[in-house]
């Protein structure tokens, strides 16, 4: 599937754009490098996403997707000069990957440039055309991106919308290519269109492009205008699917977002225009070219921010295998410098001995050379050196001479650099002293080769050592997963629960991680954390782990896509909510009650709000709950934490009983008890290898008993 838009995707994209024209722009977020996403309001309809992804595709979408809540220094000031302008102007510059948008408020206009080949970028301007900031900086042989500098677009390529037949022609003729890579690059058509218009005119793509008669150019001639005049006039766009049952699936999933989502990764290839090459039978015609990338991307591209953290997350860990790796590089490298010291040494003490062995003929040498000198200059010496024999160079700032030593049959042999004012005996010492230096690095190499050689040991047998236990080495790591910011845990279908844990962490679970489709989950009690039941987020079993796995403890990865066939969080069998009320009611002070149960109630995310009655007020991470809520009463206190490896990082996983024995292997139960959760969390630590500090973040906030189910190893 391609990913990259062609030159007739932006044309017909950026008549989409046009029906926005008078929309406001609110917020603009990044939540990946490669993506910039720039919220618009219609006036009485739900927002839309203008979506931009680098080099790539630009394309309306209304999915929910989770930002970031600290905007990069290029969403602020996209912020600061866009917020609440108006969408007054869409243009593609030329036939390009190019795309213009102009804004227009109270302080001016400005404009929005994407372009979309390459690497792609995005630029924002002033009503001058003059670059107020770059998404990324760049350097071109005819053009400069970056801040401050008037924008110069690139240079302009053939637009085969203002073609006649006698400018084909010449293209035709003037080209020593194939039809189909002549139609791709020189009259700018791309291999797709350039394929539909020969397929369209029944011309053979690999024919010569200058061999082509005078019908054959007729007809396409004729084909391109009436694939373009589609193009100006279509109102729709097209997907093509791998076979039958894939195209079935999509249709069967008309009014269910989440089984399209599945469906379409069989998609093979999607067009504003219908594709005279590809099968009709599983062809299926789209509303819009945004609603087909949408419907191929949108899934992928929705959950970028996440991607985003986990990448972090990932490359900020030190892999077992790499840090073996580097130990082993550093050894071999050690070797090279210990065999190469030890050469040069021996090379080096033979050359001193060399001067010493021909010291008549050295000391004749320099004794020519600075009378030379003296009676002319290092110039003349210089010169002269062709005629020489015995000198190969000169050196007048360092005042040395490349001589040659004569060998066994009185001929020039090895080279030596001598300092023509120092003696035969001094040239020779500095052989021998620096002999003796490299002596001293090939010691010190040996050295620390030791040293490496007895690292790589240790390591070894620790992390052979951790493994017979069963613990893992805990890889170093700035950043986390996004639900390890909060109360987090998973239920009998692996379904993530998250909670907050304090108020501000309550005001960001409902702002943030409460979308339209989950539930609202609290515990009777003041002050017991909010909590969101994610229809679509939670944790499956890994099949294709990467890295050491310690035997009995599993591999899981994060899945965006839980929900199935159930559309909203209210679905959910029962049992399911009820664990998430348990899981509320654990990370609520009814944990150190002295209770054994306590109530919990959910609601939808519509009841939830920070709406007071007159007169009232609520402190932060406080909400009001209007309407109907379902209670759940007499739910016992217990929660169980596991032993797993998500997404290749060791984390201890809290949950329900049910949840966790079902994902984990190693887990123990934690119930209400006497002993103090940090030493609960110590013994955990020691016995896995997790970090403490993790164990004490999926501990209720309380004293502990527990009850071991292998996660505590002896």
């Amino acid at each position: 599937m391609r990913a990259q838009s062609s030159s007739f995707d932006v044309a017909r994209i950026v008549d989409e754009l046009r029906e926005m024209i008078g929309v406001r722009a609110r917020k603009a977020y990044q939540p990946h490098y490669e993506q910039v996403v720039l919220r618009l309001n219609q006036k009485g309809k739900p927002s839309t996403d203008l979506v931009i992804v680098c080099g790539k595709r630009i394309y309306l979408s209304q999915r929910d997707r989770p930002m970031p809540t600290n905007p990069s220094p290029f969403a602020m000031k996209l912020r600061k000069h866009l917020s609440n302008s108006r969408l007054i102007e869409v243009n593609q510059l030329g036939f390009d990957r190019v795309i213009s948008l102009t804004f227009e408020h109270g302080r001016g206009r400005l404009k929005l440039i994407i372009e979309l080949f390459r690497d792609g970028n995005v630029l924002l301007l002033d009503d001058k055309d003059v670059i107020i900031q770059p998404l990324t900086h760049a350097k071109y042989a005819s053009r400069s991106l970056k801040s401050g500098e008037n924008y110069t677009p690139p240079p302009a390529t053939v637009d085969p919308r203002n073609l006649n037949l006698d400018e084909l022609d010449e293209l035709l003729d003037s080209s020593d290519h194939s039809l189909i890579r002549t139609l791709a690059a020189r009259v700018n058509l791309g291999r797709i269109y350039g394929n539909a218009i020969a397929t369209s005119a029944g011309i053979e793509l690999d024919e010569p492009a200058n061999s082509l008669d005078e019908e054959q150019r007729k007809d396409l001639g004729g084909s391109m205008k009436k694939l373009l005049t589609e193009l100006a006039n279509g109102d729709c766009s097209y997907l093509w699917f791998t076979n039958i049952k894939s195209l079935d699936a999509w249709k069967e999933a008309a009014d269910n977002p989440m089984a399209r989502d599945s469906a379409s990764v069989e998609i093979e290839e999607f067009s504003p225009i219908a594709l005279p090459f590809m099968n009709t039978e599983l062809m299926v015609e789209i509303e819009s070219l945004s609603g087909a990338y949408d419907a191929i991307f949108g899934a992928h591209d929705a959950i970028a921010y996440i991607r985003r953290e986990e990448e972090k997350l990932v490359a900020a860990g030190e892999d077992e295998e790499e840090q073996r790796a580097k130990l082993n590089r550093r050894a071999e490298q050690q070797k090279s410098a210990i065999t190469r010291f030890e050469s040069q040494a021996v090379l080096t003490q033979e050359l001193a001995k060399s001067i010493q062995d021909n010291w008549t003929h050295v000391d004749e040498l320099l004794s020519q050379v600075n009378s030379f000198i003296e009676s002319d200059s290092w110039q003349a010496l210089e010169t002269k050196t062709s005629d020489i024999i015995w000198i190969d160079r000169v050196d007048p700032a360092k005042r040395t001479i490349l001589a040659r030593l004569p060998d066994e049959d009185n001929e020039p042999g090895a080279s030596v650099t001598l300092h023509i004012e120092k003696s035969v005996h001094q040239n020779a010492q500095q052989y021998f002293e620096q002999a003796r230096t490299l002596k001293d690095k090939a010691k010190g190499a040996r050295t620390a080769l030791e040293r490496t050689e007895n690292a790589a040991a240790k390591e070894e047998a620790r992390r052979k050592k951790d493994a017979a236990a069963g613990k893992v080495r805990i890889a170093k790591r700035s950043k986390r997963f996004w639900f390890e910011k909060h109360r987090w845990g998973i239920l009998s279908d692996g379904r993530l629960v998250v909670g907050g844990r304090d108020a501000k962490g309550n005001d960001t679970i409902v702002r943030k991680y409460l979308k339209s489709t989950d539930l609202y989950i609290h515990a009777d009690l003041h002050g017991a954390p909010s909590c969101s039941l994610r229809l679509r987020d939670g944790l499956i079993t890994d099949e294709n782990p990467i890295g050491f796995v310690p035997e009995g403890v599993t591999s899981l990865r994060i899945a965006q896509e839980l929900a199935g066939d159930i559309d909203d969080a209210q679905n959910l069998p029962a049992n399911i909510i009820e664990e998430a009320a348990q899981m509320a009611i654990c990370w609520s002070r009814a944990w150190g009650s002295g209770g054994a149960a306590a109530t919990a109630f959910h609601a939808r995310p519509s009841q939830v709000s920070k709406q007071t009655e007159s007169g009232e007020s609520l402190g932060r991470g406080s909400f009001v709950v209007r309407g109907q809520r379902t209670w759940y009463r007499d739910i016992s206190m217990e929660i169980a934490i596991g032993f797993s490896i998500i997404n290749g990082i060791p984390i201890p996983v809290s949950g329900t009983a049910e949840g966790v024995s079902k994902l984990c292997e190693r887990w123990a139960l934690i119930t209400p008890g006497r002993e103090k959760k940090e030493t609960i969390a110590n013994r955990i630590a020691k016995s896995t290898g997790l970090a403490q500090d993790d164990v004490l973040a999926a501990l209720p906030p309380g004293n502990c008993s527990i009850d071991n189910h292998g996660l505590i190893q002896s």
